[in-house]
C-alpha cells in the first residue's frame, strides 16, 4: 500500500509527488488521460501545458522572477525541467511543451517511489492524499469535490491561444524583435505583426468583434446571455482576444497589442499597434500567438487572424478554445499550509485550489507535497512567511474575502507593504523580492532539520 494518493498529473501533482517521494513515501500518481480525454488536452502526456508555453519573467524585480528564485531555493523539479526545455523568449522562460512534459515524465517514470496509475478517480479518498485534478475534474470526482465544502464548484472561463507554422508568417512583413532591444538573440526573440495605420487595426478589431463564436454548452447555458454582452465570468488575466477587443476599440492597442518598444528593424518605425508571435518548439517549427486566447470558431479564426499582417497565409496547427475551469472556495476548505480544515490527511493544490498560472501550480504542489511527507512522519507543517510570494499566495486563498473570490496567481500586491512606503515601483518590487529571500532563507534555517 502506498503512502501517499496524488490525483492528477498535471504541473501540480508532478511537482507534488516529487516531493514527496524525494522525502521517503512511496506514491501512487493518478492521471485520468489519456483513457478520459478532456476539453483542452491534446495528449496523455504528465505535465502538458495547454495554453501560452511561458512561465513569466525571469527578472528579479517581477513577482514570476521572485518565485522561480523561491521554488530554486525549495528544490523545483519542474522549474528545472522548464529550464532545461528553454526556448527563447526574452526574459520570459518559454518552454517546448512536448520537451518539458518528457522530462517531467522521465523523472517521475525513473523515480523508484512512484507509481503512475492512468485511471480515473471518482471520488476523494479516505487515506493520505493530494488532490491536484486541475481546473477540467471530471464531473465523477467534481461532485465529490463539493461535497466536501457543502456548496457547488466556482467557476471561470479559460482559453488558450492558436498556434501557426512558422514557414507560413510572411516575413517581408513581419520582423523579429524584442521590445527595446531586450531578446536573448540578436535579431529579438519574437516574430512582429505590425499594423501600421490605425485604419488596418479597427478593420482587424471590428471584424474580430463581429466573428462567430463557438455556442456554450449544456452547463456554461445560464451565462450564455452574459458571454455574448462579454460579461461572462472570465478570469481577467486570461480574457478571451475578442472579449477584450468588445471592451472598446483601443483596448488591444493599449493592451496585448501595444507596440512600445517595437521599431521595425528595416526602417525604424513605429507600428500602431501590433502582434507579437513567440515560439512554440525548440525547432522554432512553431509560434503562438501571445495573448490571443479565444472562443471564435475555427474557420472565423482563420479568417480574422489571417486580416493581421504577415498572417495571410497562415497555416494553423492548433486553434484556440475556451472551456470551463473548475476550483473550489478555498477560504471555507484550506488552511495555508494547503491541508484541508475539515480532512487533515488531504491536501489540495494546483488550480482548483484556487492558484492561478505554471508556477502558482507548481509552488502549490510543492508546498502540498512537503506538507503531506511531513503531516505522514508527523512533523510540523511548513507555513512560508506571507512577505515571501508562495506564503502570500497561500494566505489569500486560505482567508476568507468579504468581497468576491476568483483565482488568484502569485502577485506583489498580495505581500505586506514596507512600514515606510517605497513610492518608485520599482525600487519597491526590487525590495519585495529581497526580502522574500532574506525572509525564506531565515525561516527555512530555523528548522533542525533538512525541509
Amino acid at each position: 500500500m502506498e503512502d501517499l494518493f496524488v490525483i492528477g498529473g498535471g504541473l501540480a501533482g508532478c511537482e507534488a509527488a516529487w516531493q514527496a517521494a524525494k522525502r521517503g513515501l512511496t506514491v501512487r500518481l493518478y492521471e485520468m488521460r489519456p483513457i478520459r480525454p478532456t476539453p483542452a488536452h491534446k495528449t496523455g502526456n504528465l505535465a502538458e501545458i495547454v495554453c501560452s508555453n511561458s512561465l513569466g519573467s525571469t527578472l528579479p524585480n517581477r513577482s514570476t522572477g521572485t518565485l522561480m528564485h523561491e521554488l530554486q531555493r525549495l528544490d523545483s523539479l519542474l522549474l528545472k525541467c522548464a529550464q532545461e526545455s528553454r526556448v527563447p523568449a526574452g526574459h520570459a522562460l518559454a518552454v517546448d511543451r512536448e520537451k518539458f512534459s518528457q522530462k517531467v515524465q522521465a523523472a517521475l517514470t525513473a523515480c523508484g517511489r512512484i507509481q503512475i496509475v492512468r485511471e480515473e478517480i471518482t471520488a476523494i479518498p479516505e487515506n493520505l492524499s493530494i488532490l491536484a485534478s486541475g481546473p477540467l475534474t471530471s464531473p465523477a470526482l467534481a461532485q465529490s469535490i463539493s461535497q466536501l465544502s457543502g456548496s457547488e464548484n466556482l467557476y471561470f472561463y479559460d482559453a488558450v491561444a492558436p498556434i501557426v507554422t512558422a514557414e507560413s508568417i510572411d516575413m517581408t512583413v513581419a520582423y523579429w524583435g524584442s521590445r527595446f532591444g531586450r531578446g536573448e538573440k540578436e535579431e529579438g526573440d519574437y516574430i512582429n505583426c505590425p499594423f501600421n495605420s490605425r485604419h488596418e487595426y479597427e478593420h482587424f478589431v471590428q471584424e474580430l468583434i463581429a466573428a462567430e463564436r463557438i455556442p456554450l454548452r449544456g452547463f456554461e447555458a445560464e451565462i450564455t446571455s452574459g458571454v455574448q454582452a462579454g460579461k461572462g465570468k472570465y478570469f481577467e488575466a486570461c480574457l478571451p482576444i475578442e472579449i477584450m477587443a468588445a471592451r472598446g476599440k483601443d483596448t488591444l492597442s493599449y493592451g496585448p497589442l501595444r507596440p512600445l518598444g517595437l521599431r521595425d528593424p528595416r526602417n525604424g518605425g513605429r507600428p500602431y499597434a501590433v502582434v507579437q508571435l513567440r515560439q512554440d518548439d525548440l525547432a522554432g517549427t512553431y509560434f503562438n500567438l501571445v495573448g490571443f486566447q479565444t472562443n471564435l470558431t475555427h474557420s472565423e479564426q482563420a479568417r480574422v487572424f489571417r486580416l493581421i499582417p504577415g498572417l495571410q497565409h497562415a497555416v494553423f496547427v492548433r486553434y484556440g478554445q475556451m472551456h470551463r475551469n473548475t476550483y473550489i472556495y478555498a477560504p471555507d476548505v484550506l488552511k495555508p499550509t494547503l491541508q484541508c480544515r475539515q480532512i487533515p490527511q488531504l491536501f489540495i493544490a494546483g488550480q482548483i485550489s484556487g492558484v492561478e498560472g505554471y508556477l502558482s501550480n507548481i509552488a502549490s504542489g510543492l508546498l502540498a507535497g512537503i506538507n503531506a511527507a511531513r503531516y505522514f512522519q508527523a512533523k510540523d507543517l511548513i507555513q512560508l512567511p506571507n512577505t515571501t510570494l508562495l506564503g502570500a499566495l497561500c494566505e489569500y486563498i486560505s482567508t476568507p474575502n468579504p468581497h468576491h473570490f476568483q483565482p488568484m496567481s502569485a502577485s506583489f500586491r498580495l505581500i505586506p507593504p514596507f512600514e515606510n512606503k517605497i513610492r518608485n515601483k520599482t525600487d519597491r518590487y526590487k525590495a519585495y523580492a529581497r526580502r522574500s529571500s532574506s525572509d525564506l532563507n531565515h525561516y527555512l534555517n530555523g528548522f533542525n532539520e533538512a525541509i
